[in-house]
């Protein structure tokens, strides 16, 4: 069981862009890399990085054989449209964090307008900011004007990246520098127009999926419906329980989940037991290709009645 102090405010994501093009960055056509080293590699959940692996598979970005993973001529092409050189860098004078982190683009100088779009999407990924900087006719400068970067700062970042006209650096800062890499990269994959793959429901889950792969859906629904208690399982494996922004059950299980998934119907009924006994209980199946692959519920603690049912809430942990 998690405590609860394992989730407060919104969604946790499970990946983003970053993930994917690191995931790219790390994997070539000609040495095989296994689904544990890359899930090590990009510091996320081998959960995660299956549904990784399984999305860039069904885009034929990777093959997986007997060494482990691989890129394809697809995934080498888009590999080459993709590249970025990254580094870490000190630049205090340009950014608002502590911990910096930059990246290269290279020749994309006239996708950037001011440098605002770079910056938000660097913040939705986490990060505390991003300075973008073009280099143009043999000056670094701020794009949307002609203001030259320091000679000193702009001679620091010329020691780190070799800049070439029409390149763009963007400086991602955060509250670590793993978290100014994210909001640098994913700043940079802005600038380049995404890395347009799409996702549907059977990249996010499935019928073995572990919990990292319910648990954004059940925040979001948490949050969408106020608040009220949110359970959700899939078909093969254990679930998880939500309560007040926190997973307070991470092997979870009852008998409307078991039932719902058996039927693949919506119920809507009083729990007879477990810990929301005698409350109002309504839980509806995911279905993908007619199958159900997951079940997900809502606990309408509004319906209770007295304070023994409160008591239960919390002291009752035996499954509904």
């Amino acid at each position: 069981m998690l405590s609860n102090n394992a989730r407060i405010g919104g969604p946790i994501p499970k990946f983003n862009d970053y993930h994917l093009w690191k995931a790219l960055y790390y994997l070539d056509d000609k040495e095989a890399i296994g689904r544990k080293k890359l899930s090590s590699l990009l510091d996320i959940g081998e959960g995660s990085t299956r549904t990784i692996i399984s999305l860039l598979q069904n885009h034929g970005i990777i093959s997986i054989n007997k060494s482990g993973i691989i890129l394809t001529s697809t995934g080498m092409d888009l590999k080459k449209k993709t590249r970025m050189d990254l580094a870490p860098i000190s630049i205090k004078e340009l950014t608002i964090g502590e911990h910096n982190f930059a990246v290269r683009i290279p020749r994309l100088a006239h996708q950037v307008s001011y440098g605002c779009e770079e910056r938000d999407a660097a913040i939705e990924a986490g990060a505390t900011g991003a300075t973008t900087l073009i280099y143009v006719n043999g000056a670094l400068i701020f794009p949307g004007s002609e203001y030259r970067v320091d000679p000193t700062i702009e001679n620091e970042i010329k020691s780190v990246f070799n800049l070439k006209n029409e390149d763009v650096i963007v400086i991602g800062t955060g509250q670590n520098i793993q978290l100014a890499e994210v909001g640098a990269v994913v700043a940079g994959i802005k600038i380049m127009g995404g890395l347009k793959l799409s996702r549907g429901i059977k990249d996010i889950i499935s019928t073995r999926s572990d919990n990292s792969e319910l648990i954004s859906l059940a925040f979001a629904i948490h949050d969408l419906v106020g608040g009220l208690p949110v359970c959700a399982k899939n078909r093969d494996n254990l679930g998880v329980r939500i309560e007040n922004g926190a997973v307070i059950d991470n092997a979870y299980t009852g008998e409307v989940l078991e039932e719902v998934i058996r039927s693949g119907t919506t119920i809507r009924r009083i729990a007879t037991s477990g810990p929301y006994k005698g409350i109002r209980v309504i839980v509806t199946p995911i279905e993908l290709d007619n199958r159900t692959i997951a079940v997900i519920g809502v606990v309408d603690i509004r319906s209770m009645a007295g304070i023994d049912n409160l008591i239960r809430l919390r002291e009752d942990e035996e499954s509904y």
